[in-house]
């Protein structure tokens, strides 16, 4: 048995699964939704998001060009009859599942360069005002 070199970074598994339950969910009749974090790395119709979060169609029949690449996601699809061209990096993937059955994976979602990380967790501690006089 020989050993087997491992290099220090590796690439990400993320687009692999994003494209393999693209394909179950077409080879099974589903239509795959995307859910993304929206940040502004990402060229999407920013009236369709809420919560920061936007979730696409990407099936076969709504988009046009897809492309799932390893560092990001582009087609063009419709939206209210107007065309657009949607360009969504692969690391602001937050899941992929089938509309029907809600089965898919989610995905931890890498910060954009020079995003602020989340604000820290409330520790149930609350501060309180001491009158100083």
């Amino acid at each position: 048995m020989t050993d087997v070199e491992i290099p220090a970074s590796l690439p990400s598994t993320k687009p692999y699964l994003v494209r393999a339950i693209w394909e179950w969910c077409n080879d099974n009749g589903f239509t795959p939704y995307l859910m993304v974090k929206v940040d502004v790395s990402c060229q999407v119709p920013r009236e369709f998001v809420q919560d920061n979060q936007i979730i696409l169609n990407i099936g076969a029949e709504a988009t046009q060009g897809l492309r799932l690449q390893n560092d990001f996601i582009t087609f063009q699809t419709r939206f209210g009859g107007i065309a657009r061209e949607l360009m969504i990096p692969m690391a602001r993937v937050a899941a992929i599942y089938a509309k029907e059955n809600n089965q898919g994976m989610a995905f931890e979602v890498e910060p954009h360069r020079g995003e602020d990380p989340e604000p820290p967790k409330p520790t149930g501690r609350h501060p309180h005002l001491q009158r100083v006089k």
